[in-house]
């Protein structure tokens, strides 16, 4: 008798566990339809990194610029750290002799070069107005009293 108990026993768990796998069996079939359209656009939008940086050059017509902008365009490559002997900015024991010679000289040295220097600083674009002002405003951080030319 214990052999029919357990046969019995046997033939509910399967008669239970039959149905189940099938349920899942056709669950999986049916999951593997046609697969989901991907959508590239949405996609790359979601991984954009978190940052961005954006470099816009900002151009001043010629003529318009003060001394600052051209001295921090131009001039502060060499003037900053006083390289190939150039007079360093605000050192007034640099720029003594080249304001005895006066505002005048200056300003032809840089229009015609000077030692290193190219002319006009290397701005061919300069006109002669923002070397002047460019020239007042590096001797004035060395203690010069130049006015530079107004803005046009």
């Amino acid at each position: 008798m214990s052999r029919t108990r357990v046969q019995l026993a046997a033939r509910r768990q399967s008669r239970f566990a039959l149905p189940v796998i099938g349920a899942l069996a056709v669950a999986v079939v049916a999951g593997c339809g046609k697969a989901p359209e991907v959508d590239y656009e949405v996609t790359a939008s979601l991984i954009q990194p978190v940052a961005r940086v954006e470099i816009q050059r900002v151009t001043v017509a010629a003529g318009n610029r003060t001394g600052e902008q051209i001295y921090q365009a131009l001039c502060t490559s060499c003037h900053a750290a006083g390289l190939l002997a150039a007079p360093k900015t605000g050192d007034a024991a640099d720029w003594a002799d080249r304001m005895a010679q006066g505002f005048e000289a200056n300003v032809a040295s840089v229009i015609n070069g000077k030692g290193a220097m190219p002319a006009r600083g290397g701005g061919t674009d300069l006109t002669d107005t923002e070397v002047e002002r460019a020239v007042a405003y590096l001797m004035n951080t060395a203690g010069g009293n130049f006015t530079e030319p107004p803005l046009e």
